[in-house]
Protein backbone atom coordinates (compact mmCIF):
# COMPACT_ATOMS: atom_id res chain seq x y z
CA UNK A 1 0.00 0.00 0.00
CA UNK A 2 1.13 3.57 -0.71
CA UNK A 3 0.14 6.45 1.51
CA UNK A 4 -0.92 9.74 -0.06
CA UNK A 5 2.06 11.99 0.52
CA UNK A 6 -0.04 15.10 0.11
CA UNK A 7 -3.79 15.53 0.40
CA UNK A 8 -5.16 18.03 -2.10
CA UNK A 9 -6.99 20.81 -0.28
CA UNK A 10 -9.66 21.12 -1.35
CA UNK A 11 -9.92 17.77 -3.22
CA UNK A 12 -9.97 17.78 -7.02
CA UNK A 13 -13.44 16.29 -6.74
CA UNK A 14 -15.27 13.33 -5.33
CA UNK A 15 -15.63 9.69 -6.26
CA UNK A 16 -18.82 7.74 -5.55
CA UNK A 17 -18.09 3.99 -5.67
CA UNK A 18 -20.50 1.70 -7.48
CA UNK A 19 -20.19 -1.28 -5.19
CA UNK A 20 -16.46 -1.80 -5.89
CA UNK A 21 -14.11 -0.30 -3.31
CA UNK A 22 -10.97 1.50 -4.50
CA UNK A 23 -7.90 -0.69 -4.95
CA UNK A 24 -4.49 -0.03 -3.41
CA UNK A 25 -2.89 -3.04 -5.08
CA UNK A 26 0.49 -1.93 -6.45
CA UNK A 27 0.23 -3.93 -9.70
CA UNK A 28 -3.23 -2.54 -10.47
CA UNK A 29 -2.12 1.00 -9.70
CA UNK A 30 0.83 0.65 -12.04
CA UNK A 31 -1.28 -0.90 -14.80
CA UNK A 32 -3.78 1.95 -14.58
CA UNK A 33 -1.13 4.68 -14.64
CA UNK A 34 0.72 3.03 -17.53
CA UNK A 35 -2.47 2.37 -19.51
CA UNK A 36 -2.16 5.70 -21.29
CA UNK A 37 -5.22 5.18 -23.49
CA UNK A 38 -7.53 5.28 -20.45
CA UNK A 39 -8.00 8.09 -17.91
CA UNK A 40 -6.90 7.35 -14.37
CA UNK A 41 -8.47 8.58 -11.13
CA UNK A 42 -6.63 8.16 -7.84
CA UNK A 43 -8.44 8.69 -4.54
CA UNK A 44 -7.47 9.21 -0.95
CA UNK A 45 -9.02 6.18 0.69
CA UNK A 46 -8.39 6.65 4.38
CA UNK A 47 -4.94 8.10 3.74
CA UNK A 48 -4.03 5.35 1.25
CA UNK A 49 -3.51 6.20 -2.40
CA UNK A 50 -5.97 3.99 -4.26
CA UNK A 51 -7.34 3.42 -7.73
CA UNK A 52 -10.97 4.24 -8.43
CA UNK A 53 -12.12 1.45 -10.73
CA UNK A 54 -15.88 1.74 -10.99
CA UNK A 55 -18.40 4.34 -10.00
CA UNK A 56 -18.94 8.00 -10.72
CA UNK A 57 -16.40 10.77 -10.39
CA UNK A 58 -17.24 14.45 -10.18
CA UNK A 59 -14.52 17.07 -10.56
CA UNK A 60 -14.84 20.38 -8.79
CA UNK A 61 -16.17 21.62 -5.47
CA UNK A 62 -19.60 20.04 -5.31
CA UNK A 63 -21.67 18.34 -2.63
CA UNK A 64 -20.05 14.89 -2.48
CA UNK A 65 -23.03 13.05 -1.12
CA UNK A 66 -22.92 10.18 1.30
CA UNK A 67 -19.99 7.74 1.00
CA UNK A 68 -18.05 9.85 -1.53
CA UNK A 69 -14.24 9.60 -1.47
CA UNK A 70 -11.97 12.59 -2.18
CA UNK A 71 -10.17 12.49 -5.54
CA UNK A 72 -6.43 12.99 -4.98
CA UNK A 73 -5.31 12.94 -8.61
CA UNK A 74 -6.64 12.68 -12.14
CA UNK A 75 -4.91 12.26 -15.50
CA UNK A 76 -6.59 12.10 -18.86
CA UNK A 77 -5.82 9.54 -21.54
CA UNK A 78 -2.85 10.21 -23.81
CA UNK A 79 -2.29 9.30 -27.45
CA UNK A 80 1.39 9.20 -28.36
CA UNK A 81 0.34 10.36 -31.82
CA UNK A 82 -0.47 13.72 -30.23
CA UNK A 83 2.66 14.23 -28.15
CA UNK A 84 4.08 16.64 -30.72
CA UNK A 85 2.44 18.73 -33.42
CA UNK A 86 -0.24 16.69 -35.25
CA UNK A 87 0.38 18.82 -38.36
CA UNK A 88 3.92 17.41 -38.57
CA UNK A 89 2.49 13.90 -38.77
CA UNK A 90 -0.20 14.95 -41.23
CA UNK A 91 2.19 16.80 -43.55
CA UNK A 92 4.69 13.94 -43.67
CA UNK A 93 2.18 11.12 -43.72
CA UNK A 94 3.34 9.47 -40.50
CA UNK A 95 1.47 8.35 -37.40
CA UNK A 96 3.97 9.29 -34.71
CA UNK A 97 6.08 12.45 -34.19
CA UNK A 98 9.32 10.47 -34.10
CA UNK A 99 12.25 10.65 -36.53
CA UNK A 100 15.50 8.73 -36.93
CA UNK A 101 18.19 11.13 -38.10
CA UNK A 102 20.42 10.52 -41.10
CA UNK A 103 23.67 9.19 -39.66
CA UNK A 104 26.31 9.44 -42.40
CA UNK A 105 27.99 6.73 -44.47
CA UNK A 106 24.79 4.73 -44.57
CA UNK A 107 24.64 4.17 -40.80
CA UNK A 108 21.15 5.57 -41.15
CA UNK A 109 20.54 2.57 -43.40
CA UNK A 110 17.90 1.44 -45.87
CA UNK A 111 16.75 -1.05 -43.24
CA UNK A 112 16.18 1.70 -40.68
CA UNK A 113 14.29 3.90 -43.14
CA UNK A 114 12.07 1.04 -44.29
CA UNK A 115 11.34 -0.23 -40.76
CA UNK A 116 10.50 3.25 -39.50
CA UNK A 117 8.15 4.02 -42.37
CA UNK A 118 6.26 0.75 -42.05
CA UNK A 119 5.79 1.45 -38.32
CA UNK A 120 4.33 4.93 -38.89
CA UNK A 121 7.49 6.90 -38.17
CA UNK A 122 9.95 8.84 -40.31
CA UNK A 123 13.49 7.79 -41.17
CA UNK A 124 16.21 9.61 -43.11
CA UNK A 125 18.85 7.72 -45.08
CA UNK A 126 22.44 8.66 -44.17
CA UNK A 127 23.71 9.70 -47.60
CA UNK A 128 26.53 11.95 -46.35
CA UNK A 129 29.98 10.69 -47.22
CA UNK A 130 28.73 8.31 -49.92
CA UNK A 131 29.22 8.44 -53.69
CA UNK A 132 26.19 9.19 -55.80
CA UNK A 133 26.08 5.64 -57.18
CA UNK A 134 25.78 4.23 -53.65
CA UNK A 135 23.06 6.76 -52.80
CA UNK A 136 21.28 5.87 -56.04
CA UNK A 137 21.23 2.19 -55.11
CA UNK A 138 19.74 3.12 -51.72
CA UNK A 139 17.03 5.08 -53.52
CA UNK A 140 16.28 2.04 -55.67
CA UNK A 141 15.76 -0.22 -52.69
CA UNK A 142 13.80 2.22 -50.53
CA UNK A 143 11.48 3.26 -53.35
CA UNK A 144 10.89 -0.36 -54.28
CA UNK A 145 10.03 -1.28 -50.68
CA UNK A 146 8.03 1.80 -49.70
CA UNK A 147 6.52 3.23 -52.85
CA UNK A 148 4.57 6.30 -51.70
CA UNK A 149 5.08 5.68 -47.99
CA UNK A 150 7.08 8.40 -46.18
CA UNK A 151 10.88 8.49 -46.14
CA UNK A 152 13.69 11.00 -46.55
CA UNK A 153 17.36 11.34 -47.49
CA UNK A 154 20.17 13.42 -46.08
CA UNK A 155 21.61 16.50 -47.77
CA UNK A 156 24.78 17.60 -46.02
CA UNK A 157 26.62 20.87 -46.45
CA UNK A 158 29.92 20.18 -48.21
CA UNK A 159 31.95 23.41 -48.22
CA UNK A 160 35.11 21.59 -49.31
CA UNK A 161 33.31 19.50 -51.95
CA UNK A 162 30.62 21.72 -53.51
CA UNK A 163 30.58 19.56 -56.63
CA UNK A 164 29.42 16.58 -54.57
CA UNK A 165 26.65 18.58 -52.87
CA UNK A 166 25.37 19.76 -56.25
CA UNK A 167 25.54 16.23 -57.66
CA UNK A 168 23.46 14.86 -54.77
CA UNK A 169 20.81 17.52 -55.37
CA UNK A 170 20.79 16.63 -59.08
CA UNK A 171 20.26 12.99 -58.13
CA UNK A 172 17.44 13.76 -55.70
CA UNK A 173 15.58 15.91 -58.20
CA UNK A 174 16.01 13.31 -60.92
CA UNK A 175 14.88 10.41 -58.71
CA UNK A 176 11.91 12.10 -57.08
CA UNK A 177 13.25 12.46 -53.53
CA UNK A 178 10.84 15.02 -52.08
CA UNK A 179 12.06 15.17 -48.46
CA UNK A 180 15.58 15.82 -47.19
CA UNK A 181 17.20 16.42 -43.85
CA UNK A 182 19.59 19.32 -44.40
CA UNK A 183 22.45 19.06 -41.92
CA UNK A 184 25.78 20.71 -41.00
CA UNK A 185 24.93 23.89 -42.93
CA UNK A 186 26.80 27.02 -41.93
CA UNK A 187 24.94 29.11 -44.50
CA UNK A 188 22.59 28.46 -47.41
CA UNK A 189 24.03 27.27 -50.71
CA UNK A 190 22.74 27.38 -54.26
CA UNK A 191 22.13 23.59 -54.41
CA UNK A 192 19.91 23.51 -51.29
CA UNK A 193 17.92 26.50 -52.52
CA UNK A 194 17.57 24.90 -55.93
CA UNK A 195 16.24 21.73 -54.31
CA UNK A 196 13.65 23.63 -52.32
CA UNK A 197 12.19 25.73 -55.14
CA UNK A 198 12.33 23.29 -58.06
CA UNK A 199 8.81 22.50 -59.24
CA UNK A 200 7.13 25.18 -57.12
CA UNK A 201 3.65 26.21 -58.33
CA UNK A 202 0.29 27.67 -57.29
CA UNK A 203 -2.79 25.53 -56.86
CA UNK A 204 -6.27 26.49 -58.04
CA UNK A 205 -6.80 28.54 -54.87
CA UNK A 206 -3.61 30.51 -55.35
CA UNK A 207 -1.65 28.77 -52.59
CA UNK A 208 2.05 28.15 -53.18
CA UNK A 209 2.81 24.43 -53.34
CA UNK A 210 6.36 23.13 -52.88
CA UNK A 211 6.91 19.51 -53.95
CA UNK A 212 10.27 19.38 -52.16
CA UNK A 213 10.38 19.68 -48.38
CA UNK A 214 13.33 20.29 -46.08
CA UNK A 215 13.78 19.41 -42.43
CA UNK A 216 16.74 21.57 -41.40
CA UNK A 217 18.91 20.40 -38.49
CA UNK A 218 20.70 23.33 -36.84
CA UNK A 219 22.22 24.39 -33.54
CA UNK A 220 22.73 28.11 -34.12
CA UNK A 221 20.18 30.91 -34.24
CA UNK A 222 21.85 32.58 -37.23
CA UNK A 223 21.67 29.38 -39.30
CA UNK A 224 18.10 28.74 -38.15
CA UNK A 225 17.18 32.24 -39.33
CA UNK A 226 18.32 31.39 -42.86
CA UNK A 227 16.19 28.25 -42.99
CA UNK A 228 13.07 29.82 -41.47
CA UNK A 229 13.24 32.73 -43.91
CA UNK A 230 12.37 32.73 -47.63
CA UNK A 231 15.14 31.76 -50.09
CA UNK A 232 17.61 34.64 -50.63
CA UNK A 233 17.08 36.77 -53.71
CA UNK A 234 20.69 36.31 -54.83
CA UNK A 235 20.17 32.56 -55.22
CA UNK A 236 16.73 32.93 -56.78
CA UNK A 237 18.15 35.35 -59.34
CA UNK A 238 20.96 32.91 -60.18
CA UNK A 239 18.44 30.13 -60.70
CA UNK A 240 16.32 32.34 -62.97
CA UNK A 241 19.38 33.32 -65.01
CA UNK A 242 20.37 29.66 -65.33
CA UNK A 243 16.86 28.76 -66.51
CA UNK A 244 16.26 26.48 -63.51
CA UNK A 245 13.14 28.41 -62.44
CA UNK A 246 10.98 31.13 -63.97
CA UNK A 247 10.46 34.68 -62.76
CA UNK A 248 7.00 33.63 -61.55
CA UNK A 249 8.45 30.76 -59.55
CA UNK A 250 11.02 33.07 -57.99
CA UNK A 251 8.19 35.33 -56.88
CA UNK A 252 6.34 32.37 -55.38
CA UNK A 253 9.48 31.34 -53.50
CA UNK A 254 9.42 34.61 -51.59
CA UNK A 255 6.24 33.42 -49.86
CA UNK A 256 7.68 30.22 -48.39
CA UNK A 257 10.35 29.37 -45.83
CA UNK A 258 13.41 27.40 -46.85
CA UNK A 259 12.34 24.80 -44.29
CA UNK A 260 8.91 24.27 -42.78
CA UNK A 261 10.46 22.09 -40.08
CA UNK A 262 13.54 23.02 -38.07
CA UNK A 263 15.30 20.53 -35.78
CA UNK A 264 17.07 22.01 -32.77
CA UNK A 265 20.20 19.87 -32.63
CA UNK A 266 21.57 19.93 -29.10
CA UNK A 267 24.54 17.94 -27.72
CA UNK A 268 24.67 14.98 -30.10
CA UNK A 269 26.83 12.54 -32.02
CA UNK A 270 28.61 13.71 -35.16
CA UNK A 271 28.39 17.38 -36.10
CA UNK A 272 27.38 19.27 -32.96
CA UNK A 273 27.95 22.52 -31.12
CA UNK A 274 27.31 20.73 -27.81
CA UNK A 275 24.40 23.06 -27.08
CA UNK A 276 22.16 22.25 -24.10
CA UNK A 277 18.71 21.28 -25.32
CA UNK A 278 17.01 23.02 -22.41
CA UNK A 279 18.36 26.35 -23.68
CA UNK A 280 18.50 25.76 -27.45
CA UNK A 281 14.95 24.53 -28.01
CA UNK A 282 13.16 27.51 -26.39
CA UNK A 283 15.47 29.93 -28.23
CA UNK A 284 14.65 28.44 -31.62
CA UNK A 285 10.93 28.29 -30.83
CA UNK A 286 11.04 31.99 -29.97
CA UNK A 287 12.80 32.65 -33.30
CA UNK A 288 10.13 30.56 -35.03
CA UNK A 289 7.37 32.72 -33.58
CA UNK A 290 9.09 35.98 -34.57
CA UNK A 291 9.68 34.89 -38.15
CA UNK A 292 6.18 33.43 -38.49
CA UNK A 293 4.77 36.79 -37.40
CA UNK A 294 7.12 38.61 -39.79
CA UNK A 295 6.49 36.54 -42.92
CA UNK A 296 2.95 35.33 -42.17
CA UNK A 297 3.48 31.95 -43.83
CA UNK A 298 0.33 30.09 -44.83
CA UNK A 299 1.58 26.96 -43.01
CA UNK A 300 3.03 27.72 -39.56
CA UNK A 301 6.68 26.90 -38.87
CA UNK A 302 7.57 23.99 -36.60
CA UNK A 303 10.55 23.17 -34.38
CA UNK A 304 11.56 19.67 -33.29
CA UNK A 305 14.20 18.45 -30.86
CA UNK A 306 17.33 16.35 -31.36
CA UNK A 307 20.44 15.67 -29.31
CA UNK A 308 20.13 13.79 -26.05
CA UNK A 309 16.82 12.15 -26.99
CA UNK A 310 17.23 8.55 -25.87
CA UNK A 311 14.97 7.94 -22.87
CA UNK A 312 11.32 8.53 -21.96
CA UNK A 313 12.36 11.38 -19.68
CA UNK A 314 14.32 13.23 -22.37
CA UNK A 315 11.55 12.81 -24.95
CA UNK A 316 8.92 13.90 -22.39
CA UNK A 317 10.99 16.98 -21.57
CA UNK A 318 11.23 17.89 -25.27
CA UNK A 319 7.49 17.51 -25.81
CA UNK A 320 6.74 19.40 -22.59
CA UNK A 321 8.83 22.31 -23.91
CA UNK A 322 6.78 22.31 -27.11
CA UNK A 323 8.78 20.22 -29.59
CA UNK A 324 6.76 19.35 -32.68
CA UNK A 325 8.67 16.06 -33.01
CA UNK A 326 11.78 14.35 -31.64
CA UNK A 327 14.81 13.00 -33.50
CA UNK A 328 17.11 10.21 -32.33
CA UNK A 329 20.58 9.36 -33.57
CA UNK A 330 23.16 7.60 -31.41
CA UNK A 331 20.72 5.00 -30.10
CA UNK A 332 19.82 3.94 -33.64
CA UNK A 333 23.43 3.19 -34.52
CA UNK A 334 23.38 0.63 -31.71
CA UNK A 335 20.38 -1.13 -33.29
CA UNK A 336 20.65 -4.23 -35.46
CA UNK A 337 19.33 -2.45 -38.57
CA UNK A 338 22.02 0.24 -38.62
CA UNK A 339 24.72 0.31 -41.26
CA UNK A 340 27.37 -0.15 -38.60
CA UNK A 341 29.05 -3.37 -37.45
CA UNK A 342 28.39 -5.77 -34.59
CA UNK A 343 31.69 -4.73 -33.01
CA UNK A 344 30.57 -1.10 -32.93
CA UNK A 345 27.14 -2.04 -31.60
CA UNK A 346 28.81 -3.84 -28.68
CA UNK A 347 31.03 -0.82 -27.99
CA UNK A 348 28.01 1.47 -28.01
CA UNK A 349 26.05 -0.82 -25.70
CA UNK A 350 28.84 -0.47 -23.14
CA UNK A 351 29.15 3.31 -23.39
CA UNK A 352 28.50 5.67 -20.53
CA UNK A 353 27.70 9.36 -20.83
CA UNK A 354 31.30 10.46 -20.31
CA UNK A 355 32.68 8.06 -22.93
CA UNK A 356 32.58 10.64 -25.74
CA UNK A 357 35.01 13.23 -27.08
CA UNK A 358 35.26 15.90 -29.77
CA UNK A 359 37.45 15.24 -32.82
CA UNK A 360 38.16 16.96 -36.17
CA UNK A 361 35.52 16.39 -38.85
CA UNK A 362 36.58 14.83 -42.14
CA UNK A 363 34.30 16.98 -44.29
CA UNK A 364 35.27 20.31 -42.67
CA UNK A 365 38.78 19.48 -41.49
CA UNK A 366 40.49 22.65 -42.69
CA UNK A 367 37.85 24.83 -41.00
CA UNK A 368 38.50 23.28 -37.61
CA UNK A 369 34.97 21.93 -37.32
CA UNK A 370 34.61 19.00 -34.92
CA UNK A 371 32.34 16.01 -34.46
CA UNK A 372 31.47 14.12 -31.29
CA UNK A 373 32.65 10.51 -31.24
CA UNK A 374 32.91 7.50 -28.98
CA UNK A 375 36.07 7.62 -26.89
CA UNK A 376 35.81 4.25 -25.19
CA UNK A 377 37.66 1.45 -26.98
CA UNK A 378 39.25 3.61 -29.69
CA UNK A 379 42.15 6.04 -30.12
CA UNK A 380 40.52 7.90 -33.00
CA UNK A 381 39.81 11.19 -31.17
CA UNK A 382 43.43 11.48 -30.01
CA UNK A 383 44.91 10.58 -33.39
CA UNK A 384 42.56 12.86 -35.32
CA UNK A 385 43.45 15.71 -32.98
CA UNK A 386 47.14 15.10 -33.69
CA UNK A 387 46.50 15.35 -37.43
CA UNK A 388 44.82 18.72 -37.02
CA UNK A 389 47.70 19.91 -34.84
CA UNK A 390 50.16 18.99 -37.60
CA UNK A 391 47.98 20.65 -40.23
CA UNK A 392 47.92 23.92 -38.28
CA UNK A 393 51.69 23.89 -37.78
CA UNK A 394 52.92 22.74 -41.19
CA UNK A 395 52.45 24.10 -44.67
CA UNK A 396 53.14 20.79 -46.41
CA UNK A 397 53.96 17.16 -45.79
CA UNK A 398 57.63 18.03 -46.41
CA UNK A 399 57.69 20.08 -43.20
CA UNK A 400 56.93 17.05 -41.03
CA UNK A 401 59.81 15.83 -38.89
CA UNK A 402 61.23 12.37 -39.54
CA UNK A 403 59.64 11.10 -36.32
CA UNK A 404 56.23 12.54 -37.25
CA UNK A 405 56.40 11.07 -40.72
CA UNK A 406 57.28 7.63 -39.34
CA UNK A 407 54.45 7.85 -36.80
CA UNK A 408 51.90 8.63 -39.51
CA UNK A 409 53.14 5.98 -41.90
CA UNK A 410 53.39 3.19 -39.29
CA UNK A 411 50.46 3.93 -36.97
CA UNK A 412 47.92 5.96 -38.95
CA UNK A 413 48.13 5.11 -42.65
CA UNK A 414 50.16 1.88 -42.50
CA UNK A 415 51.64 2.96 -45.82
CA UNK A 416 54.05 5.61 -47.03
CA UNK A 417 52.68 9.12 -47.38
CA UNK A 418 53.41 8.94 -51.12
CA UNK A 419 51.32 5.77 -51.42
CA UNK A 420 48.62 7.35 -49.30
CA UNK A 421 48.49 10.33 -51.65
CA UNK A 422 48.06 8.00 -54.61
CA UNK A 423 45.14 6.19 -52.94
CA UNK A 424 43.64 9.55 -52.00
CA UNK A 425 43.78 10.65 -55.62
CA UNK A 426 42.05 7.43 -56.68
CA UNK A 427 39.19 8.29 -54.32
CA UNK A 428 38.77 11.83 -55.63
CA UNK A 429 38.96 10.80 -59.28
CA UNK A 430 35.55 9.29 -58.71
CA UNK A 431 33.96 11.92 -56.48
CA UNK A 432 35.59 15.30 -57.26
CA UNK A 433 38.67 15.37 -59.59
CA UNK A 434 39.11 19.11 -59.02
CA UNK A 435 40.44 18.31 -55.55
CA UNK A 436 43.39 16.45 -57.10
CA UNK A 437 44.32 19.35 -59.34
CA UNK A 438 44.15 21.75 -56.42
CA UNK A 439 46.22 19.41 -54.24
CA UNK A 440 48.95 19.12 -56.87
CA UNK A 441 49.23 22.92 -56.97
CA UNK A 442 48.78 23.61 -53.23
CA UNK A 443 50.99 21.50 -50.91
CA UNK A 444 48.95 22.44 -47.85
CA UNK A 445 45.71 21.33 -49.50
CA UNK A 446 47.44 18.09 -50.50
CA UNK A 447 48.36 17.56 -46.85
CA UNK A 448 44.75 18.23 -45.81
CA UNK A 449 43.44 15.68 -48.32
CA UNK A 450 45.89 13.04 -47.08
CA UNK A 451 44.96 13.68 -43.46
CA UNK A 452 41.26 13.66 -44.33
CA UNK A 453 41.70 10.25 -45.92
CA UNK A 454 42.41 8.82 -42.45
CA UNK A 455 39.39 10.57 -40.98
CA UNK A 456 37.14 9.36 -43.78
CA UNK A 457 38.33 5.77 -43.74
CA UNK A 458 38.08 5.51 -39.94
CA UNK A 459 34.30 5.63 -40.12
CA UNK A 460 34.24 3.03 -42.88
CA UNK A 461 36.54 0.73 -40.89
CA UNK A 462 34.08 0.97 -38.01
CA UNK A 463 31.06 0.29 -40.21
CA UNK A 464 32.78 -2.71 -41.78
CA UNK A 465 34.02 -3.99 -38.41
CA UNK A 466 37.60 -4.17 -39.74
CA UNK A 467 39.30 -6.14 -36.92
CA UNK A 468 42.82 -4.81 -37.60
CA UNK A 469 41.65 -1.20 -37.25
CA UNK A 470 39.66 -1.20 -34.00
CA UNK A 471 41.86 1.46 -32.39
CA UNK A 472 41.10 3.74 -35.34
CA UNK A 473 37.32 3.38 -35.35
CA UNK A 474 35.47 6.67 -35.71
CA UNK A 475 32.05 6.11 -34.13
CA UNK A 476 29.77 9.13 -34.00
CA UNK A 477 28.15 9.16 -30.60
CA UNK A 478 26.65 11.58 -28.10
CA UNK A 479 26.03 11.29 -24.34
CA UNK A 480 22.48 10.14 -25.13
CA UNK A 481 23.94 6.68 -25.73
CA UNK A 482 25.05 6.41 -22.11
CA UNK A 483 21.66 7.59 -20.87
CA UNK A 484 19.91 4.95 -22.96
CA UNK A 485 22.22 2.20 -21.68
CA UNK A 486 21.49 3.21 -18.11
CA UNK A 487 17.74 3.16 -18.76
CA UNK A 488 17.68 -0.30 -20.34
CA UNK A 489 20.14 -1.91 -17.91
CA UNK A 490 18.76 -5.23 -16.71
CA UNK A 491 16.04 -5.35 -19.36
CA UNK A 492 15.68 -7.22 -22.66
CA UNK A 493 17.09 -4.15 -24.46
CA UNK A 494 20.45 -4.30 -22.70
CA UNK A 495 22.01 -6.80 -25.19
CA UNK A 496 22.69 -5.02 -28.50
CA UNK A 497 21.32 -7.94 -30.52
CA UNK A 498 17.84 -7.19 -29.10
CA UNK A 499 17.82 -3.53 -30.08
CA UNK A 500 15.59 -2.75 -33.03
CA UNK A 501 14.74 0.77 -34.13
CA UNK A 502 10.96 0.41 -34.00
CA UNK A 503 11.02 -1.22 -30.57
CA UNK A 504 13.38 1.46 -29.28
CA UNK A 505 11.38 4.31 -30.83
CA UNK A 506 7.99 3.18 -29.60
CA UNK A 507 9.37 2.52 -26.11
CA UNK A 508 10.74 6.06 -25.97
CA UNK A 509 7.41 7.52 -27.13
CA UNK A 510 5.29 5.32 -24.89
CA UNK A 511 7.57 5.97 -21.92
CA UNK A 512 7.36 9.71 -22.60
CA UNK A 513 3.55 9.51 -22.46
CA UNK A 514 3.69 7.66 -19.15
CA UNK A 515 6.19 10.20 -17.79
CA UNK A 516 3.99 13.13 -18.76
CA UNK A 517 0.98 11.49 -17.05
CA UNK A 518 3.02 10.92 -13.91
CA UNK A 519 4.12 14.56 -13.95
CA UNK A 520 0.49 15.68 -14.16
CA UNK A 521 -0.25 13.63 -11.06
CA UNK A 522 2.81 15.10 -9.36
CA UNK A 523 1.54 18.60 -10.08
CA UNK A 524 -1.64 17.65 -8.20
CA UNK A 525 0.30 16.64 -5.09
CA UNK A 526 0.69 12.92 -5.80
CA UNK A 527 4.10 11.43 -5.11
CA UNK A 528 4.59 8.02 -6.66
CA UNK A 529 7.32 5.46 -6.07
CA UNK A 530 9.73 4.61 -8.91
CA UNK A 531 7.87 1.30 -9.34
CA UNK A 532 4.82 3.28 -10.46
CA UNK A 533 6.42 6.29 -12.13
CA UNK A 534 9.46 4.99 -14.03
CA UNK A 535 8.49 3.27 -17.31
CA UNK A 536 10.55 0.23 -18.25
CA UNK A 537 11.06 -1.10 -21.80
CA UNK A 538 8.38 -3.45 -23.12
CA UNK A 539 8.45 -6.04 -25.89
CA UNK A 540 6.96 -4.83 -29.16
CA UNK A 541 3.79 -6.96 -28.99
CA UNK A 542 2.96 -5.71 -25.51
CA UNK A 543 3.80 -2.17 -26.54
CA UNK A 544 1.45 -2.26 -29.50
CA UNK A 545 -1.37 -3.48 -27.27
CA UNK A 546 -0.91 -0.59 -24.85
CA UNK A 547 -0.62 1.97 -27.61
CA UNK A 548 -3.62 0.71 -29.57
CA UNK A 549 -6.05 -0.03 -26.73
Amino acid sequence: MISCVKQTTPPLGWWSPNGTPPSSDLARLREAIWNIRQPVILVDHGGILSLAESGLGTLGDRDPGAGAIPIAGHAASVRIENLGDPRFCEDHGVRFPYVTGAMANGIGSEEIVIAMSKAGMLGFYGAAGLHTDRVSSAIDRIQEELGNQPYGFNLIHSPNEPVLEAAIVDLYLKRGIHLVEASAYLALTLPVVRYRVTGIYRDDEGNVITPNKIVAKVSRVEVATHFLSPPPDKFLNQLVEAGEITDEQAEMAREIPMAQDLTAEADSGGHTDNRPAIALLPALMSLRDRLQAQYKYLNPLRVGAAGGISTPASAAAAFAMGAAYVVTGSVNQACVESGSSDIVRKLLAQAEQADVAMAPAADMFEMGVKVQVLKRGTMFAMRAGKLFELYRRCNSLDELTTAEREMLEKQYFRASLDATWESTKAFFRKSDPSQIERGEKDPRHKMALVFRSYLGQSSRWANAGEPTRMVDYQVWCGPAMGAFNEWVKGTFLEPPENRKVVTVGLNILYGAAVTLRVNILKSQGIRLSSELSRPVPCELDQLNQMICQ
